[in-house]
């Protein structure tokens, strides 16, 4: 995980207003070194920031964005000052930063290894959701229970043990038990403990859920994977859940 400059944050406003002031500086500012002394500045005055992967320029004139692994910064063409933050389109109110972290974190759903979730749907199952969820995940039960509201999904369950103590037993105790769905099901919503795995049982699966949610860094259950690729880390309210599930099912293609 790429290190939390706590230093640096500041509030939305805070940070348009620091980029507004940056990009006046810019514009009259004698040098002009962009993406090769951006890359060069950082790396020796802030080692722990990590490895620079791409600096872009940004909508303002004289900012750029700097991209650490899912992380954007922005700083100035000589990479003097460094901003963490929201940056915001005030004619259009888009959040340009979390449009840009919502493509680098997206997950292509036809990618995803569909044989390792557990499956149930309801109604027709014609729209499709996938979630990484640790049993002993409180937000994961409520979404468990609220996502029984939404008609015509089918849900891919990753089983994703993170949170230490008994989620690893209780994970293979779910994979391994014969109606997986409704083993989960029980648990998740109605709190009836998993029956104790009994005998040989390959729950290999669960180790490439581990490595798939690494991958793709997932640091946090539930996480939800949308047909159109779109990830959403924690609960959604069900209008919203509803609203991105239909516009997910409408993706190009």
């Amino acid at each position: 995980m790429v290190p939390r400059l706590s230093s640096f944050r500041m509030s939305s406003r805070a940070t348009i207003v620091a980029a507004a002031l940056l990009a006046v500086s810019g514009l009259v500012g004698t040098a002009h070194a962009g993406e090769t002394e951006i890359r060069k500045v950082l790396g020796e005055r802030l080692t722990d920031l990590g490895k620079v992967d791409e600096v872009t320029k940004s909508p303002i004139a004289g900012l750029f964005e700097v991209r650490i692994g899912t992380d954007i910064y922005y700083t100035d063409e000589n990479g003097n000052y460094l901003l963490e933050g929201q940056l915001l389109d005030t004619k259009t109110r888009a959040n340009l930063t979390e449009e840009r972290i919502s493509k680098l974190t997206a997950i292509d759903f036809s990618s995803l290894p569909l044989k390792d979730a557990i499956v149930w749907k309801q109604g027709d199952g014609s729209r499709k959701l996938a979630v990484f969820a640790d049993p002993n995940c409180g937000y994961c039960k409520k979404f468990e229970r609220d996502v029984r509201q939404i008609k015509d999904v089918t849900i891919y369950t990753f089983l994703f043990p993170i949170l230490g103590g008994d989620s690893p037993e209780k994970s293979r105790n779910i994979w391994c038990a014969k109606d997986r769905a409704k083993t989960w099901i029980d648990w998740m919503v109605d709190g009836a403990a998993p029956p104790r795995m009994m005998g040989d049982c390959d729950s290999s699966a669960l180790q490439r859920n581990t490595a798939l949610g690494r991958k793709h860094k997932v640091n946090g259950t539930p996480a939800l994977v949308f047909e159109d690729g779109k990830r959403v880390p924690g609960v959604m309210k069900i209008d919203q859940l509803e609203k991105q599930l239909l516009a997910s099912a409408k993706k190009p293609g």
